[in-house]
């Protein structure tokens, strides 16, 4: 019995350790925008606009190895303004970011300040 519990404790971490390894990379803002090709700026709606509407909005991105955003998650934000934000940075293009000469998934944050 205790040898079952070891190996199913074995296989549980080597299988934790291959989902790490397929799990994006951190980098830092500097470090995403600095290999970014191609930026949208995000356009401030009418109704945030008339409701005069400013903030700061913070997103983090999934960007794939051929450079491009894969998914937007919202970390913080008015939900008017978070989403012109999101789809913006949708549209924003990388330059691949390698480990070594193999391109990586990674993750990086975004801000977005809105302001009349």
């Amino acid at each position: 019995m205790k040898g079952l519990v070891l190996l199913l404790e074995v296989f549980m971490m080597v299988s934790a350790i291959g989902l790490a390894e397929d799990s994006p990379r951190r980098v830092s803002h500097t470090a995403a925008v600095q290999l970014a090709t191609s930026k949208v700026t995000p356009e401030y709606s009418p109704i945030a606009k008339q409701l005069k509407i400013q903030g700061s909005v913070e997103l983090d991105a999934v960007i794939s190895e051929d450079g491009s955003v894969e998914k937007v998650d919202i970390v913080s934000g008015n939900p008017v303004l978070t989403k012109p934000a999101a789809e913006a940075l949708k549209k924003w293009h990388f330059k691949p970011f390698l480990d070594g000469d193999k391109p990586v998934k990674v993750i990086a944050s975004f801000d977005f300040d809105f302001k009349l």
